[in-house]
C-alpha cells in the first residue's frame, strides 16, 4: 500500500500549524493590516526562507522529497523550529524519499535487561516509539503498577503509556500533571509518525485513540512533537502516595534498524520520595520475577 498521501498530510499540517504560531512582529516583519487567519502568511515564510512563494506553497502541500537539507534548514529557521521540530521536519523528508518499510520490533538483548535489573533504586524501562513498555526492572513494574494493571492494558496484552493516559480515567489521578502527560504522550507518537509513517501498528493506535478520546484528537491536531525529554514527574501511587521524581530519557539502539527509548525515574537523595521508592523496592523484591517484567 502506498503511504505517501499520509506523509504529505503530515507535512502540510505540521508546516501550517508552525506558521500559525508565529506573528509578523516575532520575526521582524510588518503586521500588514487585518489577517483572515492567525500567524504568518505563506509568502512571508517564503521571504524569510529565501525561496519563492510558489516554491514554499508547493512544499507546504507536502512535496518535500526533492528538497535539499540546506533549504529545509532555511525553512526551519524561518519558522523558528526548535531542535525536536527541526528533526521531525527532516524525518518527514527522509520518509518521503525512502521506500516503505515494515519495521519489526526486536527483542531486548539480555545485557540490557541486566542493566535494568542492576538499578535497584531507579525505576527503569524500555519503550518503543508507540510508547509500548517493552521491558522494565522490578522497581519500574512497582512504580508503574497502575499502568501495567489497567484494564486497558489487560485487553491489549502489553502496557502502553499513551493508551493508558487517554483511555483509562484513573490516569488522571496517577499522573498529577495529567495535561502535561497527555501532551507529551501525543507529541511522542507524532514524532514517531514522522520517523515511521508506514508503521501499521502505529496508525492503528492513533486511529483507536482518535476514535475514543476527544483529548487525544485535540492534542493530535496541534501537531506538536517531542523527541528528547527529561524533567520532573509527579505521581500519585496507590501504595506509596505522592512521588516527586526526576526522569531522563535516552536513545537505546538495540539493532541496526531499531532504536528504543530508555527512561529512568529516580528521586532526590534524602527526600520523602526516595523513602517511598525504597518502600516500593522492598515490595517489588517479594514479587516473582516473571510478574515484575510482564508487559
Amino acid at each position: 500500500m502506498d503511504d505517501r498521501p499520509d506523509n504529505r498530510a503530515q507535512i502540510r499540517d505540521f508546516l501550517a500549524t508552525r506558521r500559525a504560531k508565529l506573528t509578523p512582529e516575532q520575526v521582524g516583519l510588518p503586521a500588514g493590516g487585518r489577517r483572515r487567519v492567525p500567524g504568518l502568511r505563506r509568502e512571508e515564510v517564503a521571504v524569510l526562507a529565501g525561496v519563492s512563494t510558489e516554491w514554499y506553497t508547493r512544499l507546504e502541500k507536502g512535496h518535500i522529497s526533492g528538497v535539499s537539507p540546506e533549504v529545509l534548514d532555511a525553512v526551519a529557521q524561518a519558522l523558528r523550529l526548535d531542535q525536536d521540530e527541526r528533526t521531525y521536519l527532516f524525518d518527514l523528508a527522509h520518509a518521503a524519499r525512502r521506500a516503505p518499510s515494515r519495521r519489526r520490533d526486536v527483542q531486548v538483548p539480555p545485557r540490557v535487561q541486566w542493566l535494568l535489573d542492576s538499578m535497584t533504586m531507579s525505576a527503569a524501562w524500555v519503550r518503543n516509539g508507540r510508547t509500548d513498555i517493552v521491558t522494565c526492572n522490578a522497581l519500574a513494574r512497582a512504580v508503574l503498577a497502575p499502568v501495567f494493571d489497567s484494564p486497558v492494558t489487560a485487553r491489549h496484552g502489553r502496557a502502553n503509556l499513551a493508551r493508558y493516559v487517554f483511555l483509562d480515567p484513573d490516569s488522571q489521578r496517577f499522573f498529577v500533571d495529567w495535561d502535561e502527560a497527555a501532551a507529551v504522550s501525543a507529541a511522542l507518537l507524532r514524532a514517531e509518525a514522522g520517523r515511521e509513517p508506514h508503521d501499521r501498528a502505529l496508525r492503528d493506535l492513533v486511529g483507536e485513540l482518535s476514535t475514543l478520546s476527544t483529548e487525544f484528537r485535540t492534542q493530535w491536531a496541534a501537531h506538536d512533537v517531542r523527541i528528547r525529554h527529561d524533567g520532573d514527574k509527579r505521581l500519585w501511587h496507590p501504595q506509596a502516595g505522592d512521588l516527586e521524581l526526576a526522569y531522563q530519557s535516552l536513545d537505546l539502539p538495540v539493532s541496526s534498524r531499531t532504536v528504543y527509548g530508555l527512561t529512568i525515574y529516580t528521586a532526590e537523595p534524602g527526600s520523602t520520595s526516595e523513602e517511598r521508592l525504597k518502600l516500593l523496592a522492598s515490595l517489588a523484591a517479594t514479587q516473582p520475577a516473571a510478574s515484575q517484567r510482564r508487559t
